[in-house]
């Protein structure tokens, strides 16, 4: 079979695997609601109780899953291919950490509890600051090294602050706030946080489709690739602004999902058959395929005990990253 059909069928697949899994997210949980019930209601305008829990619960839960999950996916492939790096991940540029920092200001300082879509705006806009100072560190013609150690540097900082607002936290149902909201999770989200995420993440998804091309040429090396007439920094500026508008925005509602951008695209990668621009649509739908496994998953492992959905990705990613890291000392050596 060759590369082009192989990639055909995992996209239909994927494709496939998408629908289902989005299809059983709106179905399952611990309500017990049937099937057609579940069906009927989606489409209902009575405002009775298993209405409610469709539209309300259910369905902005299974957009975000869908959402975020391609997000990362996307993302995830973008940033390898631009960096050239298969360890490479959103949080390497500190957007994830950054969009923590602000959503913990906003817990901290009471901001939420008054106003509570304060929570996701500060988030987001953390996001775009941070992104704006690893831009202006790394500069308009920065290496890709610059850029990574400008992203390192802003993370650690934001990590740093984030545990400072812990550690300052007079007001221990706050700092359980905090710790529980940065562990990541779809649960009690509204279509409010559906409708203030999907603008930045579309915006953010044009940006990095855009790609596909360049980071073609990129597998040439960075040289070869800007003698083919590759402008090498608008697809820098595309990248990290693609990455900042659609995973702060996943982050801002979320909380923080990690390792779903690093373990797709490896996964999917042998499908593609290497080629970037086959990998991002395919990580895409892998990434939300991903994300409404897991978050079933945590409704049926331990419905009462609210499990966290970035528990159980980290759970899952850690091992694969080791053995990533195992793998490619193997090829060093």
């Amino acid at each position: 079979m060759n590369d082009a059909r192989r990639y055909q069928m995992a996209l239909a697949a994927l494709t496939l695997a998408t629908l289902i899994l989005f299809c059983l997210s709106l179905l399952v949980g611990p309500a017990g609601i049937g099937f057609i019930d579940s069906v009927s209601a989606l489409f209902s305008e009575r405002r009775d109780a298993i209405a409610l829990i469709m539209q309300e619960i259910r369905l902005p839960r299974a957009l975000l899953g869908l959402m975020v999950g391609a997000t990362l996916g996307l993302s995830g492939a973008v940033l390898q291919g631009y960096l050239r790096n298969p360890l490479a991940e959103p949080a390497l540029i500190g957007v994830s950490a950054s969009a923590s920092l602000g959503a913990v200001l906003a817990i901290y300082t009471w901001l939420s509890a008054v106003f509570p879509p304060a929570l996701p705006l500060a988030a987001l806009a953390a996001s775009v600051v941070a992104v704006l100072i690893v831009q202006a560190m790394a500069g308009r013609r920065g290496s890709v090294l610059t850029l990574i150690l400008a992203g390192v540097a802003v993370s650690s900082f934001a990590g740093a602050m984030t545990s400072l607002a812990l550690n300052l936290s007079s007001n221990p149902f706050a700092a359980l706030e905090i710790m529980f909201w940065m562990l990541g999770s779809l649960t009690d989200r509204s279509m409010t946080h559906v409708w203030l995420a999907l603008p930045f993440m579309l915006a953010g998804w044009a940006a990095l489709l855009t790609l596909g091309r360049a980071l073609d040429a990129l597998t040439l090396g960075g040289d070869t690739a800007a003698s083919l007439g590759v402008d090498m920094r608008r697809v820098q500026f595309l990248a990290v602004f693609g990455t900042a508008a659609s995973v702060g925005a996943a982050t801002a509602v979320t909380g923080a999902i990690g390792f779903v951008g690093l373990v797709v695209p490896h996964l999917l990668r042998p499908l593609t058959g290497g080629q970037p621009s086959r990998l991002l649509p395919t990580s895409a739908l892998g990434g939300a395929s991903v994300v409404l496994a897991a978050d079933i998953l945590v409704r049926i492992v331990a419905p009462e005990r609210d499990l966290k959905l970035g528990v159980l990705t980290a759970i899952v990613g850690a091992p694969f990253f080791l053995w990533l890291v195992w793998r490619e000392r193997r090829k060093v050596a």
